[in-house]
């Protein structure tokens, strides 16, 4: 018999902590995340990272083990991830998956599509037309070519674009046509996918409040202690959505009050293609993360029922 999992997904600020939080202490378990933003140390702010008072409340596994300018991928989140799943039922406690990274979580469950190899010639022919146009060209060729693929690469996500056009011109098939081939069908764990979701306005409405909170908790300020720590604005993890809006401020690009609409907008953003990701998975249960936590919980522990907890 496969060990339980459950699994807490959704779009960005629609309130997965907090549920996670609440289910894992009424099942006994403990939180792997799944944010491939809070793996960072020192970025805290603007990934929303459950403070340590709530840490303390329960275990979580895999927030703040790399730093900034360590490589990471989806690879290595699984083979840590497994291990910390590992542990965990090693304790006699139960697992909660929790993040909005479908690609993390996906790997997790079900592995990864390695591809080809990398070609050196067609990824520096890449680049070079990145420099000459900008990333966004590469990004509209990607819709053209693999608009599924649009659902879980972010249009600043310069490692993937380039790895999906690659494959494409390698093999002349989509990365979303290798990942369906590949089937992700083998599973290590019997999982329970619990999909929280809000109203649009509602979740729009949070989210924009949610930007304002992190810049009166000093959003600004982490920024500049990472750069005054010597960390480039150009790493990949300042291109996600908060950090690269404020490195843009940052860099005298934009105002700050425009920084932070354009925050606010590409936070939108990113939920609702959080969601068309998520949407997908036909054996996902959706809740509203409010009016129906007692019917989370309740899900929750009846899918545990009766499972043997043992290594």
């Amino acid at each position: 018999m496969k060990p339980k999992l459950v699994i807490i997904l959704g779009p960005t600020g629609v309130g997965k902590s907090e549920v996670a939080l609440d289910v894992a202490e009424e099942v006994d378990g403990e939180i792997i995340n799944a944010d491939s933003q809070q793996i960072y140390r020192s970025m805290d702010i603007g990934t929303a990272k459950p403070p340590a008072a709530i840490r303390r409340r329960v275990t979580h596994h895999l927030i703040d083990i790399v730093d900034p300018d360590e490589d990471f991928n989806a690879a290595r989140f699984r083979e840590m991830a497994l291990k910390s799943a590992e542990e965990i039922r090693a304790r006699r406690k139960r697992v909660v998956l929790c993040g909005g990274t479908g690609l993390y979580i996906r790997a997790f469950t079900h592995g990864l599509f390695i591809g080809p190899a990398s070609d050196p010639a067609i990824r520096k022919r890449l680049e070079a037309e990145i420099e000459a146009h900008s990333l966004n060209a590469l990004y509209e060729r990607l819709r053209d070519v693999d608009p599924e693929a649009i659902a879980w690469i972010h249009p600043h996500d310069r490692q993937r674009i380039i790895r999906a056009l690659e494959v494409f011109e390698l093999t002349g098939k989509r990365m979303s046509d290798w990942q369906r081939e590949h089937g992700f069908r083998e599973s290590l764990f019997a999982t329970l996918k619990i999909g929280l979701d809000r109203e649009r306005t509602e979740l729009y409405d949070l989210i924009n409040r949610r930007c304002d909170e992190m810049m009166a908790k000093g959003l600004v300020d982490e920024v500049k202690a990472l750069v005054g720590k010597g960390y480039s604005l150009d790493l990949r993890p300042f291109q996600s959505v908060g950090y690269r809006h404020i490195g843009l401020y940052l860099k005298r690009e934009l105002s700050l009050e425009d920084a932070v609409s354009l925050m606010k907008r590409d936070s939108r953003r990113l939920a609702k293609r959080q969601l068309t990701w998520f949407r997908a998975d036909k054996e996902t249960l959706w809740f509203h993360p409010e009016k129906d936590r007692r019917k989370i919980i309740e899900t929750a522990k009846e899918f545990f029922m009766n499972e043997q907890r043992k290594v």
